[in-house]
């Protein structure tokens, strides 16, 4: 039934500041803007990670009804290499703990959040099961 993760959504009401953000935490341009530059976006859309994840962002005006605009709800964690450096790198960029970096139990699963720069909730994870996965795919596929 539920296949795999596809687009994760998040909002922000200036999208040219979200979409530069991003663009410097990610080191890569947005590949997808509507309407087309040189209109102001409405929507733009990085495509990120091992498979290539879709992270979109949608002009706040947009969002659903009843939506708010204090952070809260379900919380996305991407899998980094490098947990402690990334969260000070989303600090150093202007973002706000939402959560510290948390050990869970005896396993090597560590996850922090912060709060963007425009409102949303971004979780980071170091998830040895992720890169189980992944060396898996990369051994069936003869990859190195």
């Amino acid at each position: 039934m539920f296949r795999g993760f596809a687009t994760i959504s998040f909002y922000a009401d200036d999208l040219a500041a979200a979409r530069d953000w991003y663009a410097e935490l990610l080191g890569q341009e947005a590949y997808f803007q509507f309407p087309p530059a040189p209109a102001p976006p409405a929507y733009f859309e990085f495509r990120i990670g091992d498979d290539a994840d879709e992270l979109g962002f949608i002009d706040r005006k947009y969002a659903p009804p009843g939506a708010s605009n204090a952070p809260g709800g379900a919380v996305m964690h991407w899998h980094v290499d490098d947990l402690p450096a990334t969260f000070e790198k989303l600090l150093a960029m202007g973002a706000k703990e939402y959560t510290p970096i948390t050990s869970h139990s005896d396993s090597d699963f560590t996850t922090a959040s912060v709060v963007d720069p425009f409102g949303n909730i971004l979780g980071i994870m170091h998830n040895p099961h992720y890169l189980e996965i992944q060396a898996a795919r990369a051994a069936a596929s003869g990859r190195p």
